[in-house]
């Protein structure tokens, strides 16, 4: 069993106050988060796992609280929402996921994911610096020993064996072609003065012989991608799986950090990796591209701040399959700037859609022939203090059954060929496409 006889009382003790309120119990427990959820998340209708390259994690399991929005304001009506759950303890953590597109994803296949899902769980696994707790909340007029007697049943599992999906097929959407024919146009576009850069999405759709469970994938991702912000959100018979290599934000008081990366190149090996890594960060169309991203953050985040520190030169992160021109920014927030004030300015970043925002978000609109749902938002948490850490939402899938819908883009600029941005998004898959199309 993952938890003891008086650890379950310690929560039956906290949660028998008033069933007219919101109840929440803190205990710390010394429970692997990402066994957790995968013990439990069969037996709740919404579940989800959160792990940064600090090894600090977060798993999830039902929702007491279910808060969303949508549209150009979603993130200050969801701080109002939000705000308006008082008297919460300290360890509260809400999970947090929203889509590129504001208006949220359009297609059946994204059913279940809204534009700005904030969700309070019922049960909250936390491992941070601070060690191990379990949270409960239990929403007004439920009774506590619904929840607290599925905890009493879960059990450690094993490792999982790598998927074996089976037999499968693999197919471009758009097709590889029409993609590059979408990269082309938006060269076009931008020697013709439109916009500087442009973010062009494709996505690769993967039927198996057999589903592939997202919280065993999770365990298969953090294991090869050790350096990547890994995540789940699973929402019915789907789910939301990816490694991320960038950090949205990082928020802690007044203190926040991001880390935008933008322009890439594969990896090596042996010297290869050096080699390749260099030319990355001597590149002049990769540095303009990523100076871009930069410079924007730069200017959104100044209005926000009373300190803003990076550095000039990017430096190299990386992946399991790709490296990336990375900065760090820290900035000091102006008194009382929230996490959601902070994300409504800098979110899409240009290392997502473009620049400028307006007049690449148009021609994206115009020119990608799918539904991006999810991909290239944010996935991650805020808590009651407001800290938070929100990763974009990349390297990922949307898997429902036995059908997987990966994701993967590029930033175009006026130096883009075609043939070489389709075989970067082909390196970009890659780590999803090992798990879900294994031979």
């Amino acid at each position: 069993m993952l938890f003891t006889n008086p650890q379950l009382a310690q929560l039956r003790e906290q949660l028998s106050g008033n069933r007219d309120e919101l109840r929440i119990a803190v205990i710390p427990v010394d429970c692997p988060p990402l066994a957790a959820v995968r013990a439990g998340s069969r037996m709740f209708g919404r579940s989800s796992y959160f792990k940064t390259p600090q090894h600090g994690e977060v798993a999830t399991l039902g929702a007491a609280v279910h808060l969303s929005a949508a549209g150009p304001n979603r993130f200050s009506n969801i701080e109002k929402q939000v705000s308006a759950l008082t008297a919460l303890p300290a360890d509260v953590r809400f999970t947090v996921g929203f889509s590129f597109n504001p208006s949220g994803p359009s297609s059946p296949e994204w059913a279940g994911f809204g534009a700005l899902d904030v969700v309070l769980p019922e049960v909250t696994f936390i491992r941070d610096e601070d060690g191990g707790r379990l949270v409960v909340a239990v929403a007004p007029g439920v009774d506590a020993s619904l929840v607290l007697d599925t905890l009493a049943g879960l059990s450690m599992w094993d490792a999982p064996p790598p998927p074996d999906p089976g037999s499968h097929t693999v197919e471009s959407v758009p097709s590889t072609a029409e993609w590059q024919s979408e990269v082309t146009e938006a060269v076009g576009a931008i020697r013709g003065g439109s916009f500087e850069k442009v973010v062009l999405a494709r996505s690769v759709r993967v039927d198996s012989q057999r589903a592939a469970d997202p919280f065993d994938l999770v365990y298969h991702l953090a294991v090869a991608n050790p350096a990547g912000y890994i995540y789940a959100v699973a929402v019915g018979d789907a789910a939301f799986v990816g490694a991320s290599p960038e950090l949205l934000l990082a928020q802690t008081g007044t203190e926040i950090r991001i880390n935008p990366l933008a322009g890439s190149a594969r990896r090596g090996k042996g010297d290869d990796d050096a080699t390749v890594g260099n030319q990355l960060l001597s590149s002049g169309k990769n540095l303009a591209e990523h100076a871009i991203v930069v410079d924007d953050l730069v200017d959104r985040l100044g209005p926000l701040s009373s300190r803003l520190d990076y550095s000039e030169k990017p430096s190299l992160r990386r992946m399991a399959t790709v490296q990336h021109l990375s900065t760090d920014i820290s900035a000091t927030l102006l008194p009382g700037v929230t996490p959601c004030e902070v994300l409504a300015s800098i979110h899409p970043t240009p290392a997502v859609g473009g620049m400028p925002r307006a007049e690449a978000l148009a021609f994206i609109d115009k020119a990608e022939r799918l539904d991006r749902g999810w991909y290239s938002g944010g996935v991650g948490w805020i808590d009651s203090g407001g800290g938070a850490t929100i990763a974009l939402a990349l390297r990922c899938a949307l898997v429902r059954g036995k059908t997987s819908h990966l994701f993967a883009g590029n930033g175009i600029v006026a130096a883009s060929d075609p043939g070489a941005e389709l075989k970067e998004t082909r390196l970009k898959f890659q780590p999803m496409l090992d798990l879900l199309a294994a031979t």
